[in-house]
């Protein structure tokens, strides 16, 4: 398991220009938390582990429209079409499907 996690924070890193200090901001843990993740020394809860795979899939959605470095502003960045709120802020909490929403409209070109 721990190496499935460390691919998908590679992946992430890669994609989304998230560094690890970004992603344990996102999950609400600590730098070298994440550091022991991605080198497979440790291996994160089961409510972690779905958080980092929605923020996987999010980062994922938006490589379609951004570069990895526009991903990260656009995560990190208050938006009106979600209620002028972070989209990391929305992960952590839950609602990954709200910041979905809002990348549909974008594939949809219904927002740019």
């Amino acid at each position: 398991m721990s190496s499935a996690v460390a691919k998908i924070l590679s992946q992430i890193r890669e994609e989304g220009g998230l560094q690890g200090k970004d992603i344990a901001n996102i999950v609400d843990t600590s730098p070298a938390t994440v550091s022991r993740w991605s080198s497979g020394q440790a291996c994160p809860s089961i409510h972690t582990q779905t958080i980092i795979a929605e923020l996987r899939y999010i980062v994922t959605r938006l490589s379609d429209f951004y570069a990895p470095e526009e991903i990260r502003i656009w995560l990190f960045t208050k938006h009106p079409l979600l209620g002028h709120e972070r989209a990391i802020d929305l992960i952590n909490a839950g609602k990954a499907e709200d910041v979905l929403a809002v990348i549909e409209r974008l594939d949809a070109e219904a927002y740019l």
